[in-house]
Parts: C-alpha cells; sequence; structure tokens
C-alpha cells in the first residue's frame, strides 16, 4: 500500500447536512455474530495455478509423462563439433509410476563442446541474482560410463551461463542426485533453461529431473514464495481444495485420487487434468494441508462423490462404496492420530499432528449431474461420515444459486454450496437484497466460488479469451456490493472465496478469466479484485450491524469488533461522480475524532497486470474530525473501507 497519508479530503465539516445521501448504522444492538470463518480461498488445477504456478517446481515435464510419444519440453543441445539424441523409453523406467524415462544418447563431444539436452520449463526457467537452486535427478547410464554429467542454468541463446554443477558415478543402476545451482550478480530473467550435458560420448537415461528456487520457509517441495506470500496477506480462514473441476476429473479413472498424491515425488505418477493438462500431483494432499497451515487457515476438505465432468456417474449402493470408504480414508490421513492406518501414514509422510478439519463438501457442482443421483449418492456420504465423525459437517455441492427443487431432499446438509458468477452490474441489482427472506434455521451457507466479470459475455464465453487474465476495477466494484451483502448477512453465510484464485498469464498459460492474482515465471501481481478482497478480509469485526440507506446508490456494511470496540464500515460508489455521504451511527456514546481509511479509486477500466503491477491499488489514509454524524465524500468509482473507535 502506499505510504500513510494525513488528509481532511473525505471530511466535510458539517453534521447531518439536509438533502445529503445518508448511511444509518445501528451500533446499539448487533444483529448477529460475523462468521469467524467468513473470507477464505477457493483453488483448483486451472490457468496452471499448481504447475507453473504456486507450486514451486519449474521443470515442466520432469518425468516424461506429458506425452505418449515425445519429451516435450525437453529439447537437444549440441553444436557443429557435438552430437546428442533423445528419446523416451518404456523399457529401462525408475519405478511403476515413473514408467517412462529419457534416454539422452552422446555420440560427440567433449570438454569443449558438450551434447546433452535442455528443458524450457514453464514459459522459461526464472533466473534471481544471488540465488541457490536445488536440483534433484534419477539417473543411470551404460556400464561404460559413470560421468560427469554437468548441469547448468543457461540463457536461451545459450551465451550465458548463470549457475553450474556436476554429479558423477553413475551406474547401471538407478540412483537419485542431488546438488545446489548458485547464481552470482546476474540479471533477473525468465529467458533461461535447465541444460544437463555430457563432455564426452556416452548414454545416460532419466527418470525425474528436478529444479526448485529457494521455497516458502525452506519446505521441501513446496511453494513459490511470493505467490504464498500474496495469499498470506488476503488473512484467510480457510482453504477449499482440491476445488471446483479437479476432484472431480473428466472421467472417474481421472478424478483426484488422495492415495495417489502422498509420498516422495518420484512415486507420483500424476493424472490429466480437466483443463487440458497434465497434473504432476506435486501438489498432493499433504502439500495442501501444509498450505492452510502456512496460511494458519482450515481445510476444507471436497471428496469425490461419484460423478466426473463428462457425465459419468455412479450409483448408489455397492457400485459408490468404495468411493465413500476412499473418502473415510481420506478423512482419516488428515485428522486421524497415529493409532489409525491413514493417521499413520500422514506420520510417516513426515506429519505427525494431525490437522483440524470441520466441513467436508461431498463432490462439487452436482447439479450437472444428469442422471440426477446426487440426493442418493449425498446422502451415502452424509450417512458413513457422521457415522464415523459425528462432528464433522457436511456441504451439499447444491446452493442457494439453485432451484430449491433440485437441493438434496433426504438428508439435512449442514451447509450448502452455491456459486455465483454474474456482471458486475448483476451484482450491483442484487445484493442489496441478497440472503432477505433466507430461512435463518436452513443449512448454513457456502459461496463456495464467485466472482464479478465486466465484460458483456460470461466467462465462458469464447470471447473470454481476448479478454485481460484478470479484471478491472468495475469488476472489484461488482465483488465489493456482493461481498458487503455476504458480510450483512454473516450469520447465515458462514464462508465464501472467490474463483478462480491464479492464473499464469503467459499465452496458453490460462484457461479461464476473471482471475485473482496473476504471474509469469518471475513476477506476480494482484487484481483491483485482490485488493477489494485484502481490504474486506482484514478489516472485519465480529458482530453484524444493522445498516440502512435514503437516497443513494452507495452500498456497503458494518461491523464491530466487541473486544477492541473498533467499526468497520465498507463502503462502495460504483458512480462515476463523488458522492458527499452522511455517515450516522447510532448507538455510540462518542467516536474517537481521527480514523483510517483505506479506498481503492480510478477509472472503471483500470486494473493491473505484469508489466503495471501497482496501477490500481489501495491508498490509506487518516481520517479526522469523525463523530457520531459525519459526512465522508467517496470518490467516483470508489471502493473504501473506514475504521474507527467508539468511545
Amino acid at each position: 500500500m502506499k505510504k500513510l497519508l494525513t488528509t481532511w479530503l473525505g471530511i466535510l465539516s458539517v453534521s447531518g447536512f439536509a438533502g445529503l445521501p445518508t448511511f444509518t448504522i445501528d451500533a446499539g444492538q448487533p444483529l448477529g455474530k460475523v462468521s469467524p470463518k467468513l473470507y477464505g480461498l477457493m483453488t483448483e488445477e486451472i490457468n496452471h495455478s499448481y504447475d507453473g504456478g504456486l507450486y514451486a517446481e519449474l521443470i515442466q515435464n520432469r518425468a516424461f509423462l506429458d506425452n505418449a510419444a515425445t519429451p516435450v519440453h525437453w529439447s537437444v543441445v549440441n553444436d557443429e563439433s557435438s552430437a546428442a539424441s533423445i528419446a523416451l523409453d518404456s523399457v529401462n523406467p525408475f519405478n511403476d509410476q515413473l514408467a517412462i524415462s529419457l534416454r539422452l544418447t552422446v555420440a560427440q563431444a567433449d570438454k569443449k563442446h558438450g551434447a546433452g539436452v535442455a528443458n524450457d520449463g514453464y514459459w522459461g526457467i526464472p533466473v534471481q541474482p544471488k540465488t541457490s537452486y536445488r536440483a534433484s535427478i534419477l539417473a543411470r547410464a551404460e556400464a561404460d560410463f559413470s560421468g560427469p554429467v554437468t548441469v547448468s542454468l543457461v540463457s536461451e541463446d545459450g551465451r550465458t551461463v548463470y549457475a553450474t554443477g556436476n554429479i558423477s558415478k553413475l551406474t547401471k543402476a538407478w540412483k537419485k542426485f542431488e546438488l545446489i545451482l548458485k547464481t552470482g550478480k546476474v540479471a533477473p530473467t525468465t529467458q533461461a533453461r535447465l541444460v544437463i550435458t555430457l563432455d564426452r560420448p556416452g548414454t545416460v537415461w532419466f527418470g525425474m529431473v528436478s529444479l526448485f528456487p529457494p521455497t516458502w520457509n525452506d519446505q521441501p517441495n513446496g511453494f513459490r514464495k511470493d505467490l504464498m506470500q500474496m495469499l498470506v496477506d488476503l488473512n484467510p480462514k480457510f482453504l477449499r481444495f482440491p476445488g471446483g473441476n479437479y476432484v472431480e476429473g473428466d472421467t472417474v479413472e481421472t478424478r483426484f485420487e488422495w492415495k495417489k498424491t502422498i509420498g516422495p515425488i518420484e512415486e507420483r505418477h500424476g493424472h490429466p487434468c480437466p483443463w487440458g493438462y497434465r497434473s504432476t500431483d506435486g501438489l498432493g494432499l499433504l502439500e495442501f494441508l501444509k498450505w492452510c497451515e502456512a496460511m494458519r487457515a482450515e481445510p476444507v476438505l471436497a471428496v469425490y462423490a461419484g460423478y466426473s465432468l463428462k457425465g459419468a456417474h455412479v450409483n448408489p449402493g455397492a457400485d459408490l462404496e468404495p468411493f465413500v470408504q476412499e473418502a473415510l480414508e481420506e478423512i482419516e490421513y488428515v485428522m486421524g492420530d497415529q493409532h489409525t492406518k491413514w493417521g499413520a501414514q500422514r506420520v510417516k509422510d513426515g506429519h505427525p499432528a494431525p490437522f483440524r478439519l470441520n466441513y467436508v463438501e461431498i463432490g462439487n457442482e452436482d447439479w450437472f449431474d444428469k442422471s440426477k443421483s446426487y440426493d442418493g449418492r449425498f446422502a451415502q456420504f452424509h450417512d458413513a461420515i457422521k457415522a464415523k465423525y459425528p462432528q464433522l459437517k457436511t456441504i451439499s455441492t447444491i446452493g442457494d444459486d439453485q432451484p430449491k427443487a433440485s437441493w438434496v431432499k433426504s438428508r439435512k446438509p449442514d451447509m450448502i454450496d452455491g456459486h455465483y458468477y454474474r456482471s458486475a452490474e448483476e451484482f450491483l441489482r442484487m445484493s442489496p437484497g441478497y440472503a432477505k427472506g433466507y430461512d435463518r434455521n436452513g443449512p448454513e451457507i457456502f459461496v463456495g466460488e464467485w466472482a464479478a466479470y465486466e465484460t458483456s459475455f460470461p466467462p465462458w464465453d469464447k470471447l473470454s479469451q481476448k479478454e485481460p487474465p484478470t479484471p478491472n476495477l468495475t469488476a472489484a466494484i461488482g465483488d465489493s456490493v456482493f461481498m458487503a451483502a455476504m458480510e450483512r448477512n454473516s450469520d447465515l453465510i458462514k464462508m465464501q472465496c472467490y474463483a478462480p484464485l491464479l492464473v499464469n498469464v503467459n499465452p496458453g498459460g490460462r484457461q479461464w478469466r476473471p482471475n485473482m492474482v496473476g504471474y509469469d515465471a518471475l513476477s506476480a501481481y494482484g487484481s483491483p479484485s485482490y485488493y477489494a478482497f485484502q481490504m474486506f478480509s482484514r478489516n472485519v469485526g465480529d458482530e453484524i450491524l444493522s445498516t440502512a440507506s435514503v437516497e443513494t446508490s452507495i452500498q456497503g456494511s458494518a461491523t464491530r469488533d466487541s473486544r477492541t470496540g473498533d467499526i468497520f464500515i465498507k463502503l462502495v460508489n460504483p458512480q462515476a461522480n463523488a458522492v458527499p455521504l452522511n455517515i450516522q451511527i447510532n448507538g455510540v456514546a462518542s467516536l474517537a475524532s481521527k480514523g483510517s481509511a483505506i479506498t481503492l479509486a480510478g477509472n472503471p477500466d483500470d486494473s493491473n497486470s505484469i508489466t503495471q503491477p501497482k496501477n490500481v491499488i489501495p491508498l490509506a489514509t487518516t481520517t479526522r474530525g469523525v463523530k457520531p454524524d459525519f459526512t465522508y465524500t467517496l470518490p467516483p468509482h470508489s471502493i473504501v473501507v473506514l475504521k474507527l473507535k467508539a468511545r
């Protein structure tokens, strides 16, 4: 955020000025409690969110499984005085999971003219100055070759070597080699490759080649530091995972099979992602849980429930039972102690302590299931989970955005999951009345996916492919009025999360827009929607205060921290003109004369990007002259959070 400034801009030294639009807050009697888990994150493997995104692995196609016919993202390195060839080899695999190796045959090479193979990473391998990269290589060689093998970070044109190291003592048996590649005073770049060369003729097989930069908290097989910091800065209280279509897969066989995502990475085969590329499963179940731990957030676990995207479903009853058991074992891995089978496996995998778990979501968007089998499938999962873990709450994936006729009826879910992708204009229209009239004795509500879009067409329209990957300020204003509506009803709306969360902005890197956070191999930025969410999630109390507005299009919400007396007022001005707003706070004796304001404002088409990451960011200011009846001027096209102190 920009440097904190002191300003009188927002305050007009008039009180209760006749004719001004008015926003009234009743602080005398709270309407209810704000859910402590209201603001969270949703994630799935889309837009290269994991591989090529948060998961810090830099080698694309590290296990040579992405294409059965050719070693994509790998290429031969030689010159006029050296010669090499590469080929996929299914005869000499490392193990049953990594069933393909890459055979490198060097026919001609010497110390001045090496030959080998290179990987181009995810749209380039990023190089930072004075940085240590950890390489891990599974390799074997023909009987008459033992090394050395040179491993380097090299510019795309081959002229600059950023870091280099060697491995040796290769044998006919597979062996894991590890080395550190350390850069010096180099300019940051994404235009680098990992190059592996021999300086003499020989044949070497590679079972896996992995390269990691420094990771968040130095976690092995961990997370990209800048992206994780951006997520931590959102102050999320939960993470919904593995999320969305990724848990379902296109088919039953390509669902997220959690047992195949644990253990050493060389034992993870990976699987096709529904969004058109292969997942390494390097970011597996334990890594998701560690992701929660890193953010101090609670896991919201989605389990496969017998329906896949291309329409296949598993009938309730005996056919579904193995999948129910799979889910029960997954829950045991998450929260079981060392005396349980799968709790013991988690301990073996390096995490002795069970994770806290309160919610389990059964499936994903099951209103798409034309067989109408979800009621029976949900009931079978619900009953089995409640029998073994009565304290857990179950979430139905058919939520308040769907007709009530399609809701689960044979059981009462603890929570229902609604998904709202709406235009900014529609959010402006629907948010004032959202959740009014809802049954407060019905299931809790989880808004598990939502986002405003600023275009005249929806995200799934092909025209979206020509739009920027992240939204502009217009969308952020739509997001904010909906967040304010959810906050006003947060006694019932227990959790909510924007989706999608992440996007690789390189050509071919994304399948959906808008997205909250954009990045390439080297840099990352937050969209205006990212900053709007951050403003809301980091400034919220535990009590809902009643609000009312008169003669204004301003929408907002108010909460209070019962421990400190701080009052948080969220206000959204969608208009093209500044709006002097009379703010009346009833039920307080007095307010501290000085408060704070955070403002996100600009032209409605303003947005951020890799090249302009800070074009639209919040401005923090100090507000003076505050009292129970005062006037604050909202800038055009603005989102404002006021923090006031009751006395």
